[in-house]
């Protein structure tokens, strides 16, 4: 079997809402890969007080954004220790701008940018539905999951409220900010022809998508039925 078939450098791309998470969760429960969240490499140097980690913390401590410069040591550093290491893995939450993307392209590569194409208003709808009960944290939404008397929770009675950031102008707000944000990099990408696109609904629609194609670049610990 040739190298190209066991070792896998990914990434992966979805606006908020598009199901990256719940994707990112069954590629790692299905294929050999590590799940690299540059939030969590961030925050585990800063842990540890690593150089790094104590240069990171000056700024994430006064509420600044890390510079490029910075973030590129760290995540390609960490990329480039997985690799040398024989590990596949699936970076999540970096790059967010084109000139992050070109500069992550030279100093670990990836081969796959997985992107999840789901309708907007089809996130804003799954969103707009959600409803919480905020003392006990209970979260209905009224089209799968909804309280049984129309606006209260089930065991007070008490009324249920929606979060700003799950009404339908805040929502909208967020997916516009992420496609100026990730437009440019997805066009760099498929430039360097490492672009795969995944449309679809739900999750269940667009998983099995992904999973097969994955399937042509690395091997699965087991075949789906």
């Amino acid at each position: 079997m040739s190298s190209t078939k066991k070792l896998l450098h990914a990434l992966i791309m979805g606006a908020p809402g598009s199901g990256k998470g719940t994707v990112s969760e069954r590629i790692v429960q299905s294929f050999d890969m590590l799940h690299i969240s540059s939030g969590d490499i961030l925050r585990n140097m800063i842990r540890e007080k690593s150089d790094f980690g104590m240069q990171v913390n000056k700024f994430v401590s006064n509420g600044q954004l890390v510079p490029d410069e910075l973030m590129l040591k760290t995540i390609g550093g960490e990329l480039n220790r997985l690799s040398s290491a024989d590990r596949s893995w699936l970076l999540d939450g970096f790059p967010r701008t084109k000139s992050q993307a070109l500069s992550l392209f030279k100093i670990a590569p990836v081969q796959v940018v997985i992107s999840l194409d789901v309708p907007f208003d089809v996130i804003i709808n799954r969103v707009k539905g959600r409803w919480i009960h905020a003392p006990s944290g209970r979260v209905y939404n009224t089209d799968f999951n909804a309280p049984k008397v129309p606006g209260c929770d089930d065991v007070t009675g008490e009324p249920l409220m929606q979060r700003d950031d799950d009404k339908p102008e805040s929502v909208k707000k967020r997916l516009e900010i992420y496609s100026e944000m990730a437009g440019p990099i997805l066009e760099y990408y498929a430039e360097q022809n490492v672009l795969a696109k995944f449309s679809g609904k739900t999750t269940n629609e667009i998983w099995p998508q992904v999973y097969k194609y994955l399937i042509t670049k690395i091997e699965p610990k087991e075949k789906l039925v």
